[in-house]
């Protein structure tokens, strides 16, 4: 049932230019690096909800706006690490109803929380009349670009952290979130912890694979780009892995768990758990929550020992 719906609310081939040329030119000049991105100007709407200015802008002004919320953990929040949590493609559950509860527990145990809206998501999809209204869809150069701005987004607001003085930023990112969460950790060394949660290893597969890209490969009728790149088992992380913990869905049929268990083994084997759940049921397995925040809370106090 998800995936027919996920499949039904995916962008639909019109006969529009894919821009391949131009997103395998994008593919080959790919930067992730964090070091000249400015940190983000957050405008608080009230004591939690804040929002701010993409620093890579597009043409659609709504989605250029990333609303966020900030969980503090107390009035002391500047002392304590924050946890970034990033949602999966078009992820209302995890992001309205789960991850507010995250946030809680994360302070129970003396942790700030935090969320964002990822680009083309939410509050941030155009409804103008020939917009594409998604991250991934069949223009590839658009998914390739949301993706560098989802990163640019990701780590302006690390920035932001730092200079608050907070000790700490760790990420817990679900599905495409973890994707995003695992490309961050292996171009950003000063994440402390990453929690990735039935993460896309390889977005190439997803792509040919999965039915609800149906669309997108209708759309591409048998041309094909070269997404390796994207693929975290293509990239190698900058933290240590005793700090990275990878949540599989033995059962799942978006994200093949062997996708998970070859990116587990190309990260030399960091923490994994092996869940009977498929990926989205995963989501109600019995105190995995708490076992994630006592798992991230654990390293933090590590960090903070040091």
């Amino acid at each position: 049932m998800a995936i027919d719906h996920a499949a039904a609310h995916m962008p639909k081939p019109d006969g529009r230019d894919l821009h391949l040329n131009e997103a395998e030119l994008l593919l080959q000049n790919l930067d992730f690096s964090p070091a000249d991105m400015k940190s983000a100007i957050l405008k608080f709407d009230d004591s939690t909800d804040f929002h701010f200015e993409s620093p890579l802008p597009t043409p659609y002004a709504v989605n250029n706006i990333v609303h966020g919320r900030l969980y503090k953990c107390d009035d002391q929040w500047r002392q304590k690490p924050v946890i970034l949590l990033l949602h999966g493609w078009n992820d209302a559950l995890d992001h309205h109803f789960f991850f507010p509860r995250h946030a809680r527990r994360l302070n129970e145990l003396g942790l700030n929380a935090a969320t964002l809206q990822l680009p083309w998501q939410f509050d941030r999809c155009p409804r103008e009349l020939g917009a594409w209204g998604d991250f991934l869809c069949a223009d590839v150069l658009r998914t390739v670009e949301a993706t560098l701005q989802a990163m640019a987004e990701i780590q302006s607001f690390v920035n932001w952290v730092t200079e608050q003085g907070c000790p700490f930023v760790g990420l817990w990112g679900v599905s495409m979130g973890a994707w995003l969460a695992g490309l961050t950790i292996c171009h950003d060394s000063r994440i402390g912890v990453a929690v990735l949660a039935v993460p896309i290893a390889r977005l190439d597969r997803l792509v040919e694979e999965v039915a609800f890209c149906e669309t997108i490969r209708a759309a591409l009728q048998n041309r094909s780009v070269d997404l390796r790149r994207l693929n975290l088992v293509s990239n190698r992380p900058v933290i240590a892995r005793e700090n990275i913990l990878l949540v599989e869905a033995e059962h799942d049929l978006f994200v093949d768990k062997e996708t998970v268990e070859d990116l587990w083994q190309a990260w030399d084997k960091p923490d994994i758990w092996r869940l009977r759940h498929g990926h989205i049921s995963f989501l109600a397995a019995p105190g995995l929550s708490k076992r994630v925040v006592r798992w991230i809370a654990a390293r933090a106090n590590e960090h903070a020992a040091k």
